[in-house]
């Protein structure tokens, strides 16, 4: 997931089929996955199903790495800052004595 690579796994039956008809095509002809469906599409048969983690899916489909991730909750995380600088004010003055 961290590189941007779906990994899907399917049942050993599905995962046959699919190789052979990976292999019959041999770079001929794409296949399609769609996240928004979890399907796979292409030559020589019907659609095959895959299961993914919601969160998973939604990171892939939006192209969030870790960060998009945090900026995503941006205006959470600023709400927080704001009650902590008004709760704790001494720290907000505080220097680095590195």
């Amino acid at each position: 997931m961290q590189n941007g690579l779906l990994p899907i796994v399917l049942g050993a039956e599905d995962a046959d089929a699919f190789a052979a008809r990976v292999i019959a095509v041999n770079g001929g002809a794409p296949f399609t996955v769609d996240l928004v469906t979890q399907r796979i599409s292409g030559p020589g048969g019907g659609d095959v199903a895959f299961e993914i983690a919601p969160a998973d899916r939604m990171r892939l489909i939006e192209g969030l790495d870790d960060i998009g991730m945090t900026l995503k909750h941006m205006p959470e995380i600023a709400s927080w800052e704001q009650r902590a600088a008004v709760a704790q004010p001494w720290l907000q003055t505080a220097r680095d004595s590195r």
